[in-house]
């Protein structure tokens, strides 16, 4: 059964207009013109359109588009590749909702997200933007890159950003409950922290979580990081680490 232009955009959405551009770019072209103009398109065509708007909603070009249906050598591989592309910004759309919503909440309560915290499902060149400050900072102070040359890996940051935040927050919370330094509970998650931290491509033990410790707490800038999360924060951390570090 062979479609109008009219019938196709009445079942996708898509005006009569950008309808019969597709077909002057030769991005979409109908099975048929008929003698009276009218141009008709078939199952096959319908099924292009599809991957073209699955496409639009991945924000690529009509030209990228023509050439990525060029390059695919059949509808599954092209549909594939689609759905991992849009799971991914699925994935990072869903972080980003969390961040806004989390935004919200500390702006209702007055107070200050993590810094972190705030850019969490945000791209590399986000991410770097975020960053600009504090590498400034440690390359004027200390001449070091932290960004260095390396392209940043957003997956890794988010979820290098999600278990920093966690940490905080466990942190902060067992701060404000009283627990001493050298609570079991405290010492476990410094524990898995530091494995985290191993995982994941930092070379790190005790005494170098210690010295990275007293290097927040003597440095102002990342001190007021921290303070401005909880205050007393950067002595905490720098107290049960050393008390991690005395026991290992």
């Amino acid at each position: 059964m062979q479609c109008t232009v009219k019938e196709v955009g009445e079942l996708t959405g898509v005006t009569i207009k950008t309808l019969h551009h597709y077909h002057k770019i030769g991005l979409l072209e109908p099975c048929k013109v008929t003698d009276a103009g009218y141009r008709l398109y078939s199952m096959k065509e319908l099924e292009r359109l599809q991957q073209i708007l699955f496409y639009r909603e991945l924000d690529f070009s009509l030209n990228d588009i023509k050439k990525a249906l060029e390059d695919e050598s059949s509808r599954i591989e092209c549909l594939t590749k689609q759905h991992e592309l849009l799971y991914a910004r699925k994935q990072r759309v869903e972080h980003l909702l969390s961040t806004i919503e989390k935004s919200i909440f500390f702006t209702k309560k007055g107070e200050s997200m993590d810094k972190l915290e705030m850019f969490k499902g945000f791209n590399k060149e986000e991410w770097a933007e975020a960053l600009t400050e504090q590498n400034e900072y440690l390359k004027d102070k200390y001449n070091y890159d932290m960004l260095g040359t390396q392209e940043i890996q957003a997956d890794k940051v988010n979820k290098q950003a999600l278990e920093a935040q966690q940490f905080t927050s466990f942190m902060i919370n067992a701060l404000k409950s009283g627990w001493r330094a050298d609570d079991k509970r405290l010492q476990k998650a410094l524990k898995e922290h530091i494995e985290f931290l191993n995982v994941h491509g930092a070379n790190m033990d005790a005494k170098s979580f210690v010295n990275i410790s007293k290097f927040m707490l003597d440095d102002d800038f990342h001190r007021n990081m921290q303070e401005n999360q909880q205050i007393g924060l950067s002595y905490y951390l720098y107290a049960a680490a050393q008390m991690y570090a005395d026991k290992e």
